[in-house]
């Protein structure tokens, strides 16, 4: 009697460290584990419809395989569908280059990667407060270039007594805040709907409108979807103080990329630090050119342990997957909850 043709786990893009690696091999004993030959989205769909994916139930997938699939939507997840999938263990918090909707229709289920990045995305966030609260980008910028401070020293402020104000205060949100509130800075936040009192940590709830107007510094992180995509754009910012400043570690689209520049030669935005950019890996060129923002290449995450953690979870995803026919953690919209 023949025994039962093990399913397959599809590996889209690279697992860098040694631990992660050896989990993943473990996974071998309860299915094959292969690799797409494809090197963009229109030839990964061709693969996809070959026939050489087929008996695939679980995808293992990083945020970098974009380049090689594209968006993880419309004929893509029908085509993955097609092969069997129903498991895709995302490696991030974010999860705006899948369709939840479409992986639902084709009864594909989800997970990302929640809580194991809120630390450390949160010490990009405060990192890139003081920098754009201190002004001190420009200054960084002409010491390399042999000028001690600048031909124009600009003068920062002190964190302590500001107001932040935290547009999304989840587990990266709620971190960013703990941070603050270590400086001396009075924390509002605005949510969909008011977290527990155990949660607020002395942060004070606000409505959004409210919340703009009346901060020092916004710190965004909300996730990116149809309703927050240029959640802040012209007439938002015209809502805020003369002066603010913007720091952004959740998407790049969350913010009118063109009214942010044209907010910040107005000087309606003093400063901003940003990590994550609309049309990435391009960044509009007046933030270049703009020597009071910082600018980092969306490193959030970008810790060793910070990445280990998140493989291991994606691992343990796809084991759950293959062992019990669910995920960890499953996504919000799945789950009810979105």
């Amino acid at each position: 009697m023949s025994s039962p043709t093990k399913p397959k786990i599809l590996l889209l893009g690279k697992i860098e460290h040694p631990a992660s690696q050896a989990a993943f091999q473990s996974l071998s004993s309860l299915a094959t584990i292969i690799h797409p030959t494809s090197t963009s989205p229109s030839s990964f769909l061709t693969e996809c419809r070959s026939g050489s994916f087929s008996g695939i139930l679980a995808v293992y997938r990083t945020f970098d395989s974009v380049s090689i699939t594209g968006r993880i939507a419309g004929p893509v997840v029908s085509a993955l569908a097609s092969t069997g999938c129903r498991f895709i263990a995302h490696n991030g918090a974010g999860y705006d280059q899948i369709s939840i909707p479409e992986c639902t229709a084709n009864g594909i289920q989800v997970s990302n990667v929640p809580g194991v990045v809120d630390a450390a995305t949160a010490d990009t966030a405060l990192f890139l407060l003081l920098g754009a609260l201190r002004m001190f980008n420009a200054p960084l910028q002409s010491l390399r270039v042999g000028e001690w401070r600048g031909k124009e020293q600009r003068l920062g402020r002190d964190p302590e007594g500001k107001v932040l104000g935290v547009l999304g205060m989840g587990g990266i949100g709620s971190e960013v805040a703990r941070r603050a509130g270590g400086l001396g800075m009075r924390v509002w936040y605005h949510n969909r709907r008011r977290v527990g009192e155990g949660r607020e940590g002395g942060a004070e709830y606000k409505g959004f409108e409210e919340l703009l107007g009346g901060v020092d510094v916004l710190s965004v992180n909300v996730p990116l979807n149809p309703s927050t995509r240029h959640l802040i754009s012209t007439p938002q910012f015209e809502m805020m103080k003369t002066g603010v400043v913007i720091v952004n570690t959740a998407r790049g689209p969350i913010i009118d990329e063109a009214a942010l520049v044209a907010a910040l030669d107005s000087g309606k935005v003093a400063s901003a630090g940003l990590d994550v950019y609309e049309e990435e890996p391009k960044v509009h060129p007046g933030l270049v050119a703009n020597p009071h923002v910082m600018l980092l290449p969306h490193m959030g995450t970008s810790t060793y342990e910070t990445q280990e953690k998140m493989e291991l979870h994606v691992v343990e995803n796809v084991r759950s997957a293959l062992e019990k026919g669910e995920l960890v953690s499953l996504v919000p919209e799945q789950r009810g909850g979105g």
